[in-house]
């Protein structure tokens, strides 16, 4: 009887299928087709046990649905671009191009052996000249048709490594590398026009019937569709009238105070004339830019002296404060204050000692509100105190819509719908990304590069030794022709947001080696991806953006009507989890190690090295920092491949967290060596079996269940 070994089995079969091409895609009209995907990974040089998973359940599909009759695409390729490539240049002084290409080459040699089906003769990278320069032919393609523009918006500002940092890599007010006080600066950006197509993409939600619940409500919300009514406050002053737009107007008569943002006109002109005005902005900047950030912050005020008219009561003056936590990109940059309605509301009242007015109680309870809100659902009746509609008891949706047709009637407000997703900014102060196609020209303006000198490369020769965008410094790359002039002008040194490189990689597989951005019959055979598999955390920004391109490539020619949702299902599979293990050093902080670092025996777990004793931390996502990952080449070199697959697949359902034990590793490998002798029994026996109904209707249940499950 042979013994199951997987050093000698994998390779042979590996080499193969390889041979004969047995993975690689091509229209075929006599089968149906079916497009597997896994969300590509980034190249930041090893694969770890959690790729494995993810890749192991496409390639389940992949081989299930060749073994059915289907023509199956099941590609790889590697998101590219990004921000960790510059930071190892500048941590090594190495560059970009070779750190990323380098890393890339490492992961296909790790990703071969694991032997997933994939269609190697179609991987690309984002970094690559010919991918980008069809990304840059695109976006000149939309500029021409409305969906980019540039204007003026408020961004983080490092001073020190001269760029733009996300919301995220604001750490208390400084810049998460270089420690300095981060600035909010306004720059001129480049921005698709998402939010033109918020209804559609809200609307679209609903067809959507194959993924899961949880991402398209994330989504939705997301998008955050609102109705309310538009209206403006009148200065006592004479100064232009503060336009505010409220979810709800029906509280319009406890209105305490009117906010603004630090960046509203407003709060910008008094900076002028009020030196504490103007340090209050300055401080209040500091902060963040999303919701999120100001949500968290400690909410804080200053009373700008000026004075608004009530739209109910001319008589009744509000006071105008500037507050930290309103933002100037949603709504109106304006807000009234009902605190008794609205938890920050009152805490800034009460902190600020504003008025507290209540509108309505619940119907057995008028206790006036003192330190919480009375914030009940708009589905709930409630009795109000005096509402200027004469309703009484009803709903907070009917007083809603009173106060709008009441406003509307009276001519001094307009009942509007409003979203909260934003447009996109797509600018970045960063070298190692897309370049945007377009120049400057002081004779023609912003003028897109012409096609036929696309693309627009990356220049290698770069330093990082000084902070900021390589480009900005570069010596001739900024100097070029202008396009329609002929006369000189400057690059465009702004990079691309690298969401845009991962919003169509699904449909450049479909034809990666075309010289336009899609093949349009390749499209037609090949899409929609018909299973998409990634993990949660992208359930928003990639998804969303990835369903406005598909609809900007549409307009813009390049994807047909019908591939608008360019994913039919949708799967979101769980994490590969393992314990954490450390010690403390001298000032009695975790030094983390890794796994095959630590011996755990019955006397408890300590470090093979030294014998110090070790604190296991429970199971926890991977983590390169906390080091408690796991190589999948060393399972491969121990078990085999399949041994790796098997376990990532069988030990937990896939959409749920799975814990890598080096015992479970140890059972998986054990079970595929008694499948092994199974059929090897089977094959070697001599001789026809005796029939057994029962068992071949066990069997045949088995092959619908697994079916069914797939």
């Amino acid at each position: 009887m042979s013994r199951y070994d997987a050093s000698t089995i994998e390779p042979k079969w590996q080499k193969a299928w390889e041979e004969a091409g047995t993975f690689e895609a091509k229209p075929d009209t006599s089968k149906p087709k079916y497009y597997v995907l896994e969300m590509f990974p980034y190249p930041s040089g090893r694969i770890h046990i959690g790729h494995v998973r993810n890749y192991t359940m496409g390639d389940v599909v992949a081989r299930y649905k060749l073994a059915t009759g289907h023509n199956v695409l099941h590609p790889m390729g590697f998101d590219a671009f990004g921000m960790p490539a510059e930071n190892a240049a500048m941590a090594s002084g190495g560059h970009p191009k070779t750190w990323t290409y380098d890393n890339i080459d490492t992961m296909v040699a790790q990703m071969k052996p694991l032997g997933f089906g994939l269609d190697w003769s179609r991987m690309f990278a984002t970094c690559d000249p010919e991918y980008y320069g069809q990304q840059q032919a695109m976006f000149i393609d939309m500029l021409a048709a409305g969906l980019v523009y540039r204007k003026n918006a408020v961004v983080n500002w490092d001073p020190v490594d001269m760029t733009v940092l996300a919301n995220e890599q604001v750490i208390d007010g400084k810049g998460w590398r270089s420690g300095a006080e981060v600035e909010r600066r306004e720059l001129t950006q480049w921005f698709f026009k998402i939010s033109d197509f918020s209804e559609e993409l809200l609307e679209a939600i609903d067809t959507l019937k194959d993924w899961p619940e949880k991402v398209r409500l994330m989504q939705a919300n997301w998008i955050g569709k609102s109705t309310g009514l538009r209206f403006a406050f009148e200065r006592t002053d004479g100064g232009a009238p503060i336009e505010v737009f409220t979810t709800r107007p029906d509280t319009l008569l406890g209105a305490g105070f009117v906010g603004i943002s630090p960046d509203h006109p407003v709060a910008r002109a008094l900076e002028a004339e009020n030196p504490e005005i103007a340090a209050f902005n300055a401080e209040c900047r500091k902060g963040g830019t999303t919701a999120e950030a100001v949500e968290t912050a400690e909410k804080l005020g200053m009373d700008t002296g000026l004075r608004v008219k009530h739209p109910l009561d001319a008589t009744q003056e509000l006071p105008v404060w500037i507050a930290n936590f309103i933002l100037m990109d949603y709504g109106t940059g304006a807000i009234f204050g009902c605190p008794a309605h609205d938890q920050r509301d009152l805490d800034f009242s009460r902190k600020y000692g504003l008025p507290v007015v209540d509108t309505f109680f619940a119907l057995s309870d008028s206790t006036p509100v003192e330190t919480q809100a009375f914030v009940p659902p708009k589905t709930e009746k409630v009795k109000w105190v005096k509402h200027f509609t004469g309703i009484d008891e009803a709903t907070g949706e009917e007083g809603i819509a009173a106060t709008v047709a009441f406003a509307e009637d009276a001519g001094w407000g307009t009942g509007v719908t409003q979203y909260r997703l934003r447009d996109w900014g797509l600018s970045r102060q960063r070298y190692w990304g897309c370049p945007i196609p377009v120049v400057h020209c002081a004779r023609c303006g912003v003028v897109p590069e012409a096609k036929e000198n696309l693309p627009v490369r990356l220049p290698d020769d770069v330093s990082f030794d000084t902070p900021g965008n390589p480009l900005d410094r570069h010596p001739t790359w900024r100097q070029c022709t202008c396009p329609k002039c002929g006369g000189e002008a400057t690059r465009e040194t702004d990079t691309m947001d690298t969401f845009v490189d991962s919003s169509w990689y699904f449909v450049r597989f479909t034809a990666p080696h075309a010289d336009t951005p899609t093949d349009l019959d390749a499209v037609a055979y090949w899409m929609n991806v018909d299973q998409y598999i990634g993990g949660i955390e992208h359930a928003i920004l990639h998804l969303l953006y990835s369903r406005f391109f598909a609809r900007a490539m549409r307009i813009t020619g390049h994807l047909p009507s019908g591939c608008e949702e360019p994913f039919k299902a949708l799967f979101t599979q769980g994490m590969v989890t393992h314990a954490i293990y450390t010690t403390r050093d001298q000032n009695d902080r975790p030094v983390y190690h890794f796994p095959e670092d630590v011996e755990v025996t019955e006397s408890g777990t300590r470090l093979g090295a030294t014998g110090a004793a070790v604190e296991v931390i429970p199971s926890a996502k991977m983590s390169k920092s906390k080091k408690n990952v796991v190589d999948p080449a060393d399972i491969v070199a121990r078990y085999g491949a399949d041994t790796a697959r098997w376990f990532v697949m069988s030990d937990s359902p896939p959409e749920r967290d799975v814990e890598w034990t080096a015992s479970g590793a140890e059972a998986a490998s054990r079970h595929l060596a008694r499948v092994w002798r199974l059929a090897d029994e089977i094959a070697n026996a001599t001789g026809e079996g005796e029939d057994n109904e029962a068992l071949v209707r066990e069997m045949h249940k088995t092959i619908d269940a697994v079916s069914k499950g797939i």
